[in-house]
């Protein structure tokens, strides 16, 4: 790596090795489908690739950091299409935003895939799973390190058929195959929005650019200030509808609670730690079009808070422990949308990281669990595993705090910053509906760890005879991940803590510094002391509910049945839109198929082909082969000429 010059905002380092960190997990890809047959040799090869891969990464980083600040790493592999004033590179970008994103997402695939070796241990369809795994973390790392939006589509579409292959993977069960499809069709349905987003952008931005189609990041840097307002806000709500769906948002959620039919370390990797969070990248890349957008800008505020507080709810009372941390995924994701839609871009970012850390821990946790329960995955049948579980156990535990917001772990500082700018940036109301969701999120997650693992066992007597803790190759990523769930969040303390907000200081030549009030009369010390209160506040509810008076839960269900069954029913909303939606589409699917389709086109084509058969048929008739029938008509002919002329 070496400089070779300095653009008028950031120094450009020109780079020869970035476009390995993607294709080393393809090298990975393509070994795990030639050698389907050696299942021993996969589980080596592939969590090796992404090794490989987090190695370039971290060497990469080490190059960033020692630039100057503001600095970026960039590589183009080879022109990929030149069409009249439309170019377009298959070209890659290393600066502090893609950094953090690709750290974090071969890091933590690293230790997910070392995970998958024991968890998959005995499934004779190992070699087909990390060749997925493989191929997805190919797509996520082009999605993050794509110099322009075609290349990141190229990834944001990868991943969205990685996600349907992976969660559909135990295809021979009907659920899970119909999972994998709804997901996929979804993600679809969002994707349509991005791409309108994606065309209307260039075409906006050619008029500045002297009619140059181009859908680089540095050329939308440095042209998007020639938009015009209602135009920005197009553009940005058109890809905020595809973020909806590929970061599960209301109202393209209902997708991300299914896909825990997959393998539990699908779900850490895909649904945890990496893809759901592609949208809040995305937002986060092209931050400087939705600054140009105010009312954008809170539509992403509003929608994820409201996401935040709606999905929380839901995991309120869920009893498959994936499917609580499923809706818990869907309700953090609305919080990093919030610090989107108040400004903070750096703060999202950072939430997305430290819930890398803690999420994909708690599905790890998760696994662990049922790995040791033999499949068992509902709460009400757990218990009493603190002691049969100790490494899960703690880990979980740690995950859980740092969820919940505990001080000094990871989620703390993450969310309280996200609360602060909320605040501060002069949404009270958000602020208030924030809090809600955070205190709903330390109660449904510490409800999760004491039915699992405090009390009695409550398993099954040939379940709790097989109870066990997890292989070292399972329980050693879940320890690494717990010291990141507490550590994770020191690099970005508030202002005046010690070393102050490193992490927000690095993003800030990409993400920009939020311009915030000081927080008014409580200031920022006086909202974290809120949020933790309210966190404590949550947990300790929990712990009444569970374990002083586990007679409570089920008694408050009976006094508020109505909202029981409408939280357990998750607000009935897939009933909701199979009643109007797919059902109305099917049927119209249905009457174009039956009537148009075979009735009218292939009734015209068929009546053409008919007529013609029944015309070749007629004239076959005349054509016998018969010479003395053929001297006939020619006689016939020749008496019809003659009295023609005798007649006239």
């Amino acid at each position: 790596m070496h400089e070779t010059h300095a653009a008028a905002e950031a120094v450009i380092l020109h780079s020869q090795v970035l476009w390995l960190i993607p294709t080393l997990p393809l090298l990975g890809f393509l070994i795990a489908v030639a050698a389907e047959r050696v299942p021993g040799l996969v589980k080596i090869t592939s969590p090796v690739a992404v090794l490989a891969a987090f190695a370039v990464t971290v060497a990469a980083a080490a190059a960033l950091f020692a630039a100057p600040p503001g600095a970026r790493l960039s590589q183009t592999a080879y022109t990929w299409m030149t069409s009249g004033p439309f170019h377009a590179d298959v070209a890659f970008r290393f600066d502090a935003l893609s950094a953090v994103m690709a750290l974090f997402v071969t890091g933590v695939g690293l230790l997910i895939h070392v995970y998958s070796v024991g968890y998959m241990a005995h499934d004779d369809c190992c070699p087909r799973f990390f060749a997925y795994m493989n191929l997805f973390m190919f797509a996520m790392l082009l999605l993050v390190l794509g110099d322009n939006l075609l290349v990141l589509f190229v990834g944001w579409e990868g991943v969205g058929l990685c996600s349907y292959l992976l969660i559909g993977f135990w295809y021979e069960n009907d659920d899970n195959a119909a999972a994998g499809k709804k997901a996929f069709i979804v993600n679809r349905i969002g994707d349509m929005g991005f791409v309108l987003g994606l065309f209307l952008l260039a075409w906006s931005l050619a008029p500045a650019a002297g009619g140059v189609l181009d859908l680089g990041f540095a050329h939308i840097e440095a042209h998007a200030a020639s938009l015009a307002p209602g135009t920005a806000t197009v553009i940005a709500l058109l890809l905020l509808f595809g973020a909806t769906g590929k970061s599960a948002q209301i109202p393209l959620y209902v997708w991300l609670p299914d896909a825990m039919a997959g393998p539990t370390p699908v779900s850490a990797l895909i649904h945890a730690a990496t893809m759901v969070t592609a949208g809040v990248y995305m937002i986060a890349r092209l931050n400087v079009v939705y600054m140009l957008s105010p009312a954008a800008m809170q539509a992403v505020a509003v929608l994820g808070a409201a996401t935040a507080f709606f999905a929380a709810t839901i995991a309120l009372v869920q009893n498959d422990i994936k499917k609580v941390l499923a809706y818990s995924t869907v309700s953090q994701i609305g919080f990093m949308m919030l610090a989107l839609g108040v400004g903070a871009f750096a703060t999202a970012v950072f939430h997305v990281m430290t819930h890398a850390f803690f999420k994909g821990l708690l599905f790890l946790g998760a696994g662990s669990v049922i790995h040791g329960m033999g499949g068992e995955q509902d709460v009400r049948k757990m218990g009493g595993l603190r002691t049969r579980m100790p490494v899960t156990f703690w880990t979980f535990a740690a995950a859980t705090l740092a969820i919940a917001g505990a001080p000094g772990f990871a989620g703390f500082f993450s969310k309280d910053e996200i609360l602060y700018h909320t605040w501060a940036g002069g949404h009270p109301w958000l602020w208030l509906v924030a809090t809600a969701a955070a205190t709903l999120t330390a109660f449904y997650m510490f409800r999760v760890l004491f039915l699992t693992f405090f009390g009695e066992l409550r398993a099954d007597p040939d379940t709790a005879h097989h109870v066990h803790e997890s292989p070292p190759v399972m329980t050693i990523p879940l320890a690494i991940l717990a010291v990141l769930s507490i550590v994770g969040g020191w690099v970005g303390l508030p202002e005046h803590w010690l070393w102050g907000n490193r992490f927000g200081g690095f993003l800030a030549p990409v993400t920009g510094h939020p311009h915030l009030a000081t927080g008014g009369l409580l200031g920022e010390g006086g909202l974290m002391v809120i949020a933790t209160t309210v966190a404590f506040a949550g947990a300790a509810l929990a712990y009444v509910f569970y374990l002083r008076r586990p007679d409570m839960p089920a008694t408050l269900s009976r006094n508020m049945r109505g909202v029981y069954e409408l939280l357990l029913d998750k607000y009935r909303i897939d009933e909701l839109y199979d009643a109007t939606v797919v059902t109305p589409y099917v049927r119209c699917s249905t009457f174009l198929w039956k009537v148009a389709d075979q009735e009218l086109i292939d009734g015209f084509v068929n009546g053409v082909a008919g007529s013609l058969i029944a015309n070749g048929d007629l004239w076959r008739r005349l054509q016998t082969g018969n010479v003395q029938h053929y001297a006939l008509v020619f006689l016939g002919g020749v008496v019809a000429v003659l009295a023609y002329y005798v007649i006239r």
